[in-house]
């Protein structure tokens, strides 16, 4: 069970599941339209297919969610493996407030993220829901109450909650090494955690370390879950082993690489408008520009069929799934001769 978090490289994340599902024939609890009815907490009505009697199966779960540990159990195996991942509070809101704009008052209250780094309490209106990614996003993903000030015996609350809920909290900061953890957790193969970036924007902002401070502080919550989940994932590290962990990431890059080589048609991600392939462009919200991946056509079709799934993108790759786990006719956006492809493959 992942807990894709906002602006963390969930995207990544999730085609990594996405593509095991896919390859082992497993059964994903996937939602209605691409997330489980955010902001909402989570219920179990919001997976597709579930109901109370006859309680289906699922091996993996992983879309957008307010976590909430109760329902999702019900979904779950009781021997599932929780896992989530975290992000520096100042790279998440520069992300957010750019993908975000539209969608959330705080961020179109600002003119510009200068001007809302300057003063977030002036643009920033606690009663207001949809606020919910302008401070502390992880800790409302968490499920964690949210809109309340800071205080160090909520902080600690909240990590103990993270503790007893997941197995292992990644660090989208140290993506690869994540990878690795995440690998050996669930004795995985390499190919199995090697990916491209996923849903990633074309242009960044570059932070003064003072706007850094300001953001933390800001997301003062989520800055106190990062600090003390930085310290535990790299007490990991140690234990896995320093010098292994820098072979298996060498390792790791050097596959990608590889893949690289053979799949795509250009060795950087393009814009969206320079992908032909409905089955592989990436989303556009109105606010940015994401990036996406060109794949070779003069594959074999078994390996056009793995490099698809590699670079396709979460919107894609859940309708894929769902024409699959239903019987009930699904239109699926990724085009019948790539779905060919991926099946003839699986």
């Amino acid at each position: 069970m992942f807990l894709k978090t906002h602006k963390t490289a969930g995207s990544t994340v999730l085609n990594i599941l996405n593509r095991y599902a896919d390859r082992k024939s497993l059964r994903f609890a996937l939602p209605y339209n691409y997330h489980f009815n955010c902001p909402s907490y989570f219920h179990s009505s919001y997976v597709r297919g579930y109901n109370d009697f006859d309680k289906p199966h699922y091996d993996i779960m992983g879309h957008h969610m307010r976590f909430n540990l109760k329902e999702v159990k019900k979904i779950m195996p009781p021997d599932s493996f929780y896992f989530t991942i975290f992000r520096d509070p100042a790279k998440l809101a520069e992300s957010s407030f750019y993908y975000c704009r539209n969608d959330f008052p705080a961020f179109q209250k600002a003119p510009n993220l200068k001007a809302f780094i300057s003063n977030p309490d002036y643009y920033y209106q606690q009663n207001k829901t949809l606020n919910f990614l302008a401070k502390n996003p992880t800790w409302f993903d968490l499920g964690l109450k949210h809109g309340v000030p800071f205080t160090e015996n909520m902080a600690r609350e909240g990590v103990r909650i993270v503790e007893e809920s997941f197995n292992l909290v990644l660090l989208a900061d140290y993506f690869d090494e994540s990878m690795i953890l995440l690998k050996e957790e669930l004795c995985w193969e390499l190919d199995d955690v090697v990916t491209f970036k996923l849903n990633a924007r074309v242009n960044f902002t570059h932070l003064e370390a003072n706007e850094v401070e300001r953001l933390r502080s800001w997301n003062d919550l989520d800055w106190y879950l990062y600090v003390y989940f930085n310290q535990t994932f790299w007490d990991k590290v140690e234990r896995f082993g320093r010098k292994k962990m820098n072979v298996e990431v060498m390792k790791l890059r050097r596959r990608r690489q590889q893949l690289s080589k053979l799949c795509l048609g250009k060795q950087t991600p393009v814009e969206a408008d320079k992908i032909y392939e409905k089955s592989i462009k990436p989303y556009q919200p109105m606010t940015v520009k994401i990036n996406g991946w060109v794949v070779k056509r003069n594959l074999k079709p078994s390996v056009r069929a793995q490099c698809l799934r590699i670079v396709t993108p979460e919107l894609q790759y859940i309708e894929l799934l769902a024409a699959r786990q239903f019987s009930e006719d699904v239109q699926c956006p990724v085009g019948k001769s790539n779905m060919k492809q991926m099946k003839n493959a699986s």
